[in-house]
């Protein structure tokens, strides 16, 4: 088994395929029918209109912190100031974390958590 899509609902498609493209630096591939999708490093990430989602689920379905997108990168503090370059707000950090990243977390257009982190040696050992 393998993960083959991880796919986000937002409010305004153009507006979230800008920050993943043009903040966040993902490969954008194509838009069609209410959905966009980037090259990701060999998974398949993608956002689709919140409207098309609530036909598809036949309910709701409501954005917000409940989870994140982890994007790793060489260097979180130069990230972190092309973010801030951005007029993007940061969450947290840039921060050295226990299990070996060290991060900066911003929120996409519609409350998504994105963490941008590096890999650094780890403060304490797995249990």
């Amino acid at each position: 088994m393998k993960i083959g899509y991880v796919i986000l609902y937002v409010g305004e498609l153009e507006r979230s395929v800008g920050f993943y493209r043009d903040v966040v630096g993902l490969a954008y591939k194509f838009t069609d029918a209410g959905y966009a999708e980037f090259d990701a490093g060999g998974v398949r990430f993608a956002l689709y209109e919140r409207r098309r989602a609530e036909w598809l689920t036949g309910r709701d379905v409501a954005p917000g912190a409940g989870g994140e997108v982890v994007v790793m990168v060489d260097d979180v503090d130069a990230y972190a100031e092309r973010l801030v370059a951005a007029g993007v707000p940061v969450l947290s950090g840039p921060a050295d974390r226990p299990w070996g990243h060290r991060t900066v977390h911003v929120a996409d257009p519609d409350g998504f958590v994105v963490e941008f982190a590096e890999e650094i040696p780890r403060a304490r050992q797995r249990r």
